[in-house]
């Protein structure tokens, strides 16, 4: 890829003209929601401005909000690569997998198994799990602690013919691990499985293509890709038609997409979220023929949205290795994650001899550097696999496309001389 233009990506964000104690922050927050670009926040307001109102009326701002929803849906069909029927909204993500587990527990009897994993967040895991009370047997694949990979033999012996559901996620929020979701929907569907992906931190790194992977569902929140606080949720056709979604009992939200949604959308945020979406593709429009190659056969804004994802994600990589490869060079510092060569985001997790994580992540912030220290939610991958909780959980650095070389620099400076101590 040409000199990536980092200018032109700052330019856009407002949240570089605010210094913190004379400096610009480096914004490594991004795993637990990106900052935002104007044209998101202008979208916003010009929706609540000028065409704000209550859906399916005969006056004109009803039929643009109308209007407006069969856009951003169309607008979202290019982001996952499938049709605009197949895409609904709702208050997050996690909101979003309680209402398809509580339909999916619909059709459920007792003695039915449901597949998690233990490098989930919880947002993918406590629906289902909380599915045993109606007597369904929740099964958990292993993670291997010293890899941060899910145990693909030992998912295989957790399916049989009694497995009604499989959830997994894509890429592990707390230390960046993708896992192979192709080869696991393959399986799950073979014993007649219904799957659910997970994809809210994969979403913000790398492209989609839900067809490809041939999912039932999927589900990201748009504020984790430079979007507002709400989530969106792919259903293949055929697999939501299934389901006896928990719904008002109305006429007019029988049918995919607005039987998934409960009461009326969040417009504004739904607007949001596409104008995120443009801000994407507008990367991939000025990048495209740089990656002509892996765009074959795709047009219009489904291709610049692919060459988007693809121009972050190439950008973003070379930052995180150096990160990566200079803490590791640390004595008192241990990097989580995948080994090399295993597909991964540009997250990055790590711990401090003698420190809890908190101690870390105020250290950092009070050098301008703004990162995450926790259990973000994994808590079986930090409690169980990790072992952490006494220390804190991780430091997690997440890294975005308006982040620079010069704060990795910056970071690595100061983690250098903190673990003199």
């Amino acid at each position: 890829m040409e000199q990536f233009d980092i200018e032109w990506v700052r330019k856009q964000f407002p949240c570089y003209t605010r210094k913190f104690r004379g400096c610009v922050p480096a914004y490594f927050d991004g795993p637990g929601g990106t900052q935002v670009p104007r044209r998101v926040g202008e979208r916003i307001c010009e929706y609540l401005f000028y065409h704000n109102a209550n859906a399916h009326g005969c006056f004109i701002t009803s039929m643009e909000s109308d209007q407006m929803l069969k856009e951003a849906r169309e607008t979202f069909a290019d982001f996952f690569g499938c049709n605009w029927r197949e895409v609904s909204f709702g208050a997050n993500t996690s909101s979003n997998n309680f209402k398809l587990a509580l339909g999916i527990a619909r059709d459920l009897k007792p003695g039915d198994e449901v597949v998690i994993t233990d490098i989930d967040h919880e947002g993918n895991r406590s629906p289902w799990r909380l599915l045993a009370e109606q007597g369904a047997v929740v099964q958990c694949v292993r993670v291997n602690p010293e890899t941060c990979t899910l145990d693909l033999d030992d998912y295989k012996s957790k399916l049989s013919s009694k497995t009604k559901v499989v959830a997994v996620n894509w890429a592990a929020n707390a230390v960046g691990t993708i896992s192979d979701v192709k080869t696991i929907i393959k399986l799950a569907h073979k014993v007649g499985a219904i799957t659910v992906v997970d994809a809210v931190h994969y979403a913000a790194h790398k492209p989609i293509d839900v067809k490809e992977i041939d999912t039932d569902f999927l589900i990201c929140s748009a504020y984790k890709f430079f979007g507002p606080h709400i989530g969106v949720i792919y259903s293949k056709q055929e697999s939501m038609e299934k389901i006896r979604t928990i719904r008002v009992l109305a006429d007019d939200n029988t049918l995919a997409p607005e039987k998934f949604e409960t009461g009326t959308p969040n417009f504004e945020s739904i607007c949001g979220a596409a104008e995120a979406v443009e801000f994407i593709a507008s990367l991939g429009e000025k990048y495209a023929d740089c990656f002509q190659g892996r765009l074959k056969g795709l047009e219009g804004r489904r291709r610049n949205v692919v060459a988007g994802m693809m121009a972050i994600d190439e950008y973003e990589e070379p930052m995180a290795c150096k990160l990566r490869t200079e803490l590791r060079k640390i004595d008192k510092i241990k990097v989580y994650g995948p080994p090399d060569g295993h597909l991964r985001t540009s997250t990055v997790s790590f711990t401090v001899d003698g420190k809890n994580a908190l101690e870390v992540a105020k250290h950092l912030a009070d050098k301008g550097i703004f990162v995450w220290d926790g259990d973000f939610y994994a808590i079986e991958t930090i409690r169980t696999v990790l072992k952490l909780a006494d220390r804190g959980g991780l430091v997690r650095i997440g890294l975005a496309p308006y982040n620079t070389m010069e704060e990795i620099d910056k970071t690595i400076a100061i983690m250098q001389e903190y673990c003199k101590f």
